[in-house]
């Protein structure tokens, strides 16, 4: 996907902002609990996958190399009914970028992949997830929310990740202490009309610990 720098003006203390895909490494420096990689999407691609019907946005869950990630996901658009033409090629490319990224920061051999189409408020309550890290990228719709609470209460002031930046956050496995205090949620949408289409990859070190791997991808 091609694009362009976005000059960074606000980001929550603790949170790196990248303007290349390479300094989302930086989530291994001590003190950071997050990295936004701020880049924007082609205006045609948003405009593509802005006006697709719900219906045909790609959705799935699986647990696969990322060597594998490039034919999922374009299985996963097939099977979706996602239209076949240049901006398709550009999701698929994009993922298959991002999944080689974040095996490239995580070392981790599987990852798991998911695709949600979301219409409601999904993950509403702000929070950390149970896993060492995780990389998030809407594709359609507001993109993630985010702050930091020393209490764990809700943040006083809440971000809001653009669409088409990747964000990559430590979990609760993550080796920190004291922890950043650094949570976030999906934005509210319920009564919006919106759909958002978003990214999840999550990494994977023993896939005997996935019940259900044969099965997947």
């Amino acid at each position: 996907m091609s694009l362009v720098r976005e000059t960074v003006t606000d980001a929550a203390v603790g949170v790196g902002v990248a303007e290349t895909p390479e300094g989302l490494s930086a989530i291994h420096h001590p003190g950071c609990a997050a990295v936004i990689w701020r880049r924007q999407p082609m205006p045609s691609f948003q405009a593509w996958v802005d006006r697709l019907d719900p219906a045909v946005l790609p959705h799935a869950r699986m647990i696969l190399r990322p060597d594998a990630v490039r034919d999922a996901v374009a299985e996963t658009c097939e099977s979706a009914g996602t239209p076949v033409g240049p901006e398709r090629a550009m999701l698929i490319d994009d993922v298959a970028a991002l999944a080689n990224l974040f095996a490239g920061v995580t070392k981790a051999p599987y990852m798991r992949l998911r695709f949600d189409v979301v219409t409601g408020n999904a993950c509403r309550k702000f929070h950390i997830d149970a896993v060492s890290s995780r990389l998030v990228c809407t594709y359609r719709g507001p993109g993630t929310q985010y702050g930091i609470s020393p209490d764990g209460a809700d943040p006083r002031r809440v971000f809001t990740v653009p669409t088409g930046a990747p964000m990559l956050l430590r979990g609760t496995l993550w080796p920190e202490r004291p922890r950043s205090g650094l949570l976030h949620r999906s934005p509210p949408i319920e009564g919006t009309g919106e759909t958002r289409l978003v990214l999840v990859l999550d990494p994977i070190a023993d896939t005997a610990e996935e019940p259900d791997f044969e099965h997947m991808h």
